[in-house]
């Protein structure tokens, strides 16, 4: 391992343990779904209200599911017998992998979580223990436990309670690579039953996803079967049931011999032991699933570098086809949950399977596209099964999982309302932060030079460092050089960044050369060779100039000053893009019912109605950009002419402009926000309103205080992330933090920057092109 791995991987580990630790111990909470405001609301809760609840759960124990959170409470059970890539640490140390899962299941499944420990290796105590807490779930999520144990473990679980009980390890990575097989078989042009397939691994992953194929139709003599002892044949002694039930009857020992003409790789087993040889000796269109985790089997660069007619899957997101168990278990679970299911069967997996591999063929969302920084996704070698970010599968996984119970007899209370439930579904999805996962993930597609004009602070080198070993941004820090390197020492961030000193002797020939740049721009305007000689000293001026330059692809500032102050360079040195009128920001928060973008909340104090509309539509562009359709309310402090007052009526001009000359603009106001926000009262009086029937997400102010005042409490009294804000209307990708922002908005303000810079280069190639 190389000495910049090792810092990077030791920093991971120091952050990893912060992360833990602060500002709570742990990644989950229990929070309270009622009120409790009042002594009349806790006597409600607790005595003496609670006893009615709790006799009426005596006379038919299924009223737990309505009186109480059992219906949408899973256990994560574990005696960390195999922990991820760790093996037998213990239940102590299993826990914040528990804990990780249960953030999995909330983030995509609106599931919530205990997660429990078992101090046991023996399967009856396991077991016991499971059996006496299980009234408390309405389903257990079987976690890291060694096989074969495992084995037994879930099936008496499954036989002996009433409550949906997996074993993910084993059904997780079966499900998710069945369906990516399925397609993967078919864009071969084989067929499933005929193909012969190669199994590196025989543990509890192996064997699931070796008996689920056949399911799918495989046929078991086509399968090999290889442990750490080889090639898994008949004439071995001391098998497992497990293994013996795949042993082959072929006089084979290695890998190397497995895998001529073989059809399928399927590997659930150590990095680094298939070589290009085993490739070239596959049949043609070899099917290759390396899923070990972090590394893989083969490398996915030298696997398609080794066969051109390779299809290829990983258990990682930085290639194509990602075997991820989290496109499986919070769906399944929700699914069986919805209907309260006894347990989770064959045809509820086969039935998550069919879904995968269904939604991988059908057309992307644009959000997805723009996540994974593709131009048009399409099923095909590269997209077998559908991208974890991707908001359908909530929609289509549950639904198909829950009518396979209902066929199969296992559902106790059936969905009638399908197209009701699907948008239920979706409700769920407004409450996590994907939009800042997807964020992150397209701007690491290509990562863009971001100039941080103050990284002698902190916060900005904390920021700077995250990007950095993120693979978001290439940080340039500006800056007293000495004191950059004693907080770099300071927070073990040694990595060879750019830092530049503006007002060093080293970088008189750069600031000449801005200096002349920017004299020759304004020279007409009052501005001196000399005056824009001391200005480059200035950073804000300097960081400007390297964007305006090409010495950096976009700029980060703000921490330390206030606005005005830094928005001044920005619009004498940057300038607006062509065709606009207009510079505005606008910010996204993170709420409860989803992201919600707020305009214009730094830059303009009273706009006019023209100048609302332009502020309306560059927010519409930056909401496309975040892969989302525009559903946009005009607020005010009246309804649809309840006032004449003219701060009431230019949003109402504002609204009749676009109305008229963007009727494709989902858009309508003036209306108070209440209105916009709750559905039900504006279609009960506003029916006529463009919005019913919709979901806002983009809300337009009349002014500066509105908007500015709006977005603070947000983000103080109900803790909502807040990226923002975001500058819009610039021709080159500038952003202004708010005075004293935190490292997590600078980290998000520089995904920001780096993707408005990939959009920007975009465009100009497109410019180029159609010249």
């Amino acid at each position: 391992m190389s000495e910049d791995n090792k810092r990077r991987e030791d920093s991971m580990r120091k952050e990893a343990l912060l992360y833990h630790a602060k500002p709570t111990p742990g990644k989950i909470k229990v929070v309270p779904t009622k009120k409790y405001s009042t002594q009349r609301d806790l006597a409600l809760a607790y005595s003496p209200g609670v006893a009615a609840p709790c006799l009426e759960i005596e006379k038919d124990k299924n009223n737990a599911y309505k009186y109480t959170a059992k219906g949408n409470l899973v256990a994560v059970i574990s005696n960390g017998t195999a922990v991820l890539g760790l093996g037998n640490i213990g239940p102590e140390a299993s826990k914040p992998v528990m804990e990780g899962k249960g953030l999995l299941f909330k983030i995509f499944a609106d599931i919530d979580v205990f997660d429990i420990e078992v101090d046991t290796e023996n399967v009856e105590e396991f077991i016991a223990t499971v059996k006496n807490i299980a009234p408390t779930f309405g389903g257990i999520n079987l976690e890291d436990i060694k096989a074969p144990e495992a084995f037994e473990i879930e099936r008496r679980l499954k036989e002996e309670l009433d409550i949906p009980v997996m074993h993910d390890d084993q059904h997780g990575t079966a499900i998710i690579s069945a369906a990516a097989l399925i397609n993967a078989v078919e864009i071969s042009n084989k067929k499933l039953d005929e193909v012969q397939i190669v199994i590196s691994g025989a543990g509890a992953a192996a064997i699931s996803c070796s008996r689920l194929y056949q399911a799918c139709g495989a046929k078991r003599e086509n399968m090999v079967m290889l442990d750490s002892k080889g090639v898994i044949r008949n004439d071995r002694e001391n098998l497992t049931s497990e293994k013996a039930e795949y042993a082959t009857h072929r006089k084979i020992n290695t890998l190397d011999e497995a895998m001529v003409d073989a059809d399928v790789f399927i590997g659930l087993s150590q990095p680094n032991i298939v070589s290009p040889e085993m490739l070239l000796s596959m049949a043609k269109n070899p099917i290759v699933f390396a899923m070990a985790n972090p590394d893989p089997e083969i490398k996915y660069d030298i696997a398609v570098a080794t066969r051109k007619d390779i299809i290829m899957a990983t258990g990682r997101s930085d290639h194509p086809n990602q075997v991820n168990n989290v496109l499986g278990f919070p769906f399944i679970f929700r699914g069986a949950l919805d209907v309260r299911a006894t347990k989770i069967n064959e045809e509820m997996k086969m039935a998550a399977v069919h879904a995968l591999a269904r939604l991988a063929k059908e057309s992307v969302p644009e959000q997805v596209n723009i996540a994974y920084g593709e131009t048009r996704l399409t099923f095909g070698k590269e997209y077998i099964i559908p991208k974890p970010f991707d908001p359908r599968l909530i929609a289509e996984v549950p639904p198909a999982v829950a009518k396979a119970a209902m066929d199969s007899g296992v559902a106790q209370e059936p969905i009638l309302d399908w197209e009701k439930y699907k948008d239920e579904l979706r409700e769920r999805l407004g409450n996590d932060n994907k939009l800042i996962r997807l964020l992150f993930n397209r701007a690491k597609l290509d990562p863009k030079r971001v100039v941080f004009a103050e990284a002698d602070q902190l916060a900005v080198i904390k920021a700077a460092q995250i990007v950095y070993e993120e693979g978001i941004a290439i940080p340039i820090l500006l800056g007293r050089e000495e004191t950059i390197k004693e907080l770099m020492a300071e927070i073990e961030f040694d990595a060879n960044v750019l830092i530049i000193d503006p007002k060093s002797e080293e970088e008189n020939d750069r600031k000449n050369k801005y200096a002349k740049v920017y004299w020759e721009q304004r020279k007409r305007r009052g501005v001196t060779y000399y005056s824009s000689q001391r200005l480059m000293r200035e950073r804000n001026y300097f960081a400007a100039m390297m964007v305006n330059e090409g010495d950096a692809d976009a700029l980060i500032s703000g921490y330390s000053r206030n606005y005005p102050s830094v928005v001044k360079p920005m619009l004498e040195l940057i300038g607006m893009a062509k065709g606009t009128s207009r510079v505005a920001t606008t910010n996204v928060m993170m709420t409860k019912r989803g992201p919600i973008f707020l305009s214009d909340t730094s830059i303009n104090i009273n706009p006019n109605s023209r100048e609302l509309t332009k502020i309306a539509q560059m927010t519409a562009q930056v909401v496309k950009m975040f892969g989302m359709d525009p559903v946009m309310a005009m607020i005010s402090y009246s309804n649809f002419g309840s006032s004449s007052n003219e701060n009431a009526t230019k949003v109402r001009d504002a609204v009749a402009h676009l109305h008229r000359y963007h009727p494709d603009m989902v858009i309508d106001g003036e209306l108070q926000t209440d209105f916009a926000l709750n559905a039900e009262m504006l279609q009960e009086k506003f029916p006529f309103s463009k919005l019913v029937g919709k979901k806002v997400n983009t809300l337009i102010f009349p002014n500066l205080d509105s908007a500015n005042i709006t977005y603070k409490l947000l983000k103080e009294l109900n803790e909502a992330v807040s990226i923002g804000p975001i500058m819009m209307g610039m021709s080159k990708p500038v952003h202004i933090l708010q005075l004293g922002a935190n490292v997590d908005e600078i980290v998000n303000m520089t995904a920001i920057a780096v993707i408005d810079a990939q959009q920007k280069e975009k465009l100009e190639l497109e410019n180029e092109n159609s010249k």
